[in-house]
């Protein structure tokens, strides 16, 4: 990635960009994941933390982290509860939710991670029939 990236949360409270370049890009299928996303999984982008610049609504950004392990947690804003970035808990990364970028970020994902975990309807899912739209029954 040569230029900066713009993202936001859901109400737009929370700005940031991120520029450089990015460490890689996973789908993490973890039961932690699952419960921190309501969905079948994160797409997890990994970047430096110098690389990350807040724009707007810092002071919305809430923490939280689970007490075991030690290392997992997610940022999130107070006003909408979009999950935002953040940094890892080793302090070695800042990890973007691809999902908050503005823009397509020019990577792809490189690895499904506790694939073993998955959830039991998610390939069910993959298969299932596409709509662009609400399907009108």
């Amino acid at each position: 990635m040569s230029e900066a990236i713009k993202g936001s949360c859901l109400c737009g409270e929370v700005s940031y960009e991120v520029s450089g370049k990015f460490k890689g890009f996973m789908l993490c299928h973890c039961t932690r994941c699952q419960k921190a996303s309501g969905s079948a999984h994160v797409a997890n982008i990994f970047t430096a933390p110098e690389n990350l610049k807040i724009i707007s609504g810092e002071a919305n950004i809430k923490r939280y982290d689970l007490p075991n392990p030690p290392a997992f947690g997610k940022c999130f804003c107070s006003n909408c509860g979009s999950v935002v970035p953040y940094l890892n808990g080793a302090g070695t990364a800042v990890i973007i939710p691809a999902g908050t970028l503005d823009e397509d970020p020019g990577i792809r994902p490189k690895a499904n991670i506790f694939w073993k975990n998955r959830a039991g309807w998610f390939d069910d899912g993959v298969k299932a029939a596409c709509h662009d739209e609400f399907p009108s029954k």
